[in-house]
């Protein structure tokens, strides 16, 4: 009996091992092509000033009425969007709500911001920070560090004991 348990755990050991190592590199090549599209993004881009001219305030769950509602279940926070407005080089006025949203809110109405977009997409422009170019590659590539690890270190100690 206590063998059959043992061969059990081993058998699981090892599931948890591969999976961790599975988990944590599908994770670090996402991080890393995220990374790649955020480089390429930045060599690409052109720069223009913006205005945030709005804050659209959405939920996680995602409100019937396009998630500008400030009610809140719970502990559902809503997150701040900064819309902007900018022109292009050639004039064109363009108006985008940026990817990254925060709460509290991380820019107010009326802030002027430096916009980062691609000439022949402006409409799909970003707000020249930190979060809005680095945020998912440094949450994907730090989630496959510590799973890569974990499942590294369990691979070390069943090495080690075998």
């Amino acid at each position: 009996m206590e063998i059959q348990t043992r061969v059990g755990g081993e058998k699981a050991r090892r599931w948890l091992m591969f999976g961790m190592l599975a988990v944590g590199a599908v994770s670090l090549v996402v991080g890393l092509v995220l990374a790649g599209i955020s480089v390429s993004f930045l060599v690409d881009a052109e720069r223009a000033q913006g205005t945030v001219v709005a804050l659209e305030w959405r939920s996680s769950g995602g409100d019937s009425d396009g998630g500008t509602s400030r009610r809140t279940r719970g502990d559902d926070e809503p997150t701040a969007y900064p819309v902007v407005e900018f022109r292009t080089e050639d004039g064109t006025p363009t108006r985008f709500r940026d990817s990254t949203g925060s709460n509290p809110a991380a820019y107010e109405v009326g802030e002027r911001v430096e916009v980062l977009y691609r000439a022949d997409s402006p409409e799909d422009a970003r707000i020249k920070g930190f979060l809005s170019l680095w945020l998912g590659p440094l949450i994907l590539g730090g989630i496959g560090l510590v799973f890569t690890g974990i499942g590294a270190g369990l691979a070390w100690a069943r090495r080690r004991r075998s």
